[in-house]
């Protein structure tokens, strides 16, 4: 049995079926690059074609692998500055340590964060704490897996109220080209996914969602198709009549493009349709 993935990485091939290959209302630009001493730079900027407003981030990454250690810098157009250490596999195989900070200039607020992970085989564990002046909140992690099986359990505790704010349930199964997965997330919100790798091109995913108290089921379905090694299609539908498009092209190695379109198919003379351009460029 392989090392399960954390909480946050369970249903996750659904998950991409649904959000990759999309960008609705926005244009964006990433760049990745990397320096000759294997310093990394991501640069990202995206404009809202609705608002027109625009944001970027900036982020540089070194890795120091014979000493387990990663050191990175982000900054945004928010005038927010984040370092983060991470140091792995070094005091004990499977454990992972980041010490994660944010600082924001024009108001001088601080933030930190201690992250550990821990994972081997049929377990993963996490467990982060939020520095506060007003008391930290601890948050956990714990996900099972045995012949395929998923359980996992995801908790966040308030010491300043001394209360959980967080209580999640998860439960799934994951096969060679099949993968379920449901949760229940504060005893309120209950959710599912059914994720199937139909052929080396054709992948499809349903999800569902509910929320106590309401009459109504929210769900949706989604594909992607890959047309050739360089091309993709994806598209999805919900129970609102929402359908997306999405395209993506890699027009040599080093540079894709996506396009997307957001169709609302219960107003379709009415307007307020979505279309959306991202460039990607590596080297």
């Amino acid at each position: 049995m392989a090392v399960p993935p954390a909480y946050a990485d369970l249903g996750k091939s659904a998950k991409d079926i649904f959000t990759k290959g999309y960008g609705f209302g926005t244009v964006k630009l990433d760049l990745k690059t990397k320096s000759q001493s294997g310093v990394e730079f991501n640069t990202s900027g995206s404009s809202n074609t609705d608002t027109g407003k625009a944001t970027g981030n900036l982020e540089t990454k070194y890795k120091a692998k014979d000493l387990g250690l990663s050191f990175s810098q982000k900054w945004n157009t928010d005038n927010t500055l984040t370092s983060e250490i991470t140091l792995e596999d070094q005091l004990a195989r499977g454990l992972k340590l980041t010490f994660d900070t944010s600082f924001v200039p024009n108001t001088g607020k601080k933030s930190g964060k201690l992250k550990t992970g821990y994972k081997r085989d049929y377990i993963n564990l996490g467990c982060d704490l939020d520095f506060d002046f007003a008391g930290p909140t601890v948050h956990a992690t714990a996900v099972l897996g045995y012949e395929g099986w998923l359980a996992g359990y995801q908790m966040a505790f308030d010491t300043a109220k001394s209360k959980l704010a967080q209580n999640n349930f998860a439960l799934g199964y994951k096969a060679g080209d099949f993968q379920l997965h449901t949760n229940v997330n504060d005893g309120t919100e209950f959710g599912g996914s059914i994720y199937q790798k139909v052929s080396d091109q054709l992948e499809t995913a349903v999800s569902l969602a509910w929320t106590a108290g309401t009459p109504h089921t929210r769900f949706g379905i989604g594909a992607k198709y890959q047309l050739d090694k360089d091309a993709s299609l994806s598209a999805k539908v919900n129970n609102a009549s929402l359908v997306g498009v999405g395209y993506t092209h890699t027009l040599r190695p080093g540079v894709k493009v996506t396009l997307s379109a957001l169709v609302d198919g219960k107003n379709f003379n009415a307007g307020g349709h979505k279309v959306g351009l991202g460039f990607e460029l590596e080297a």
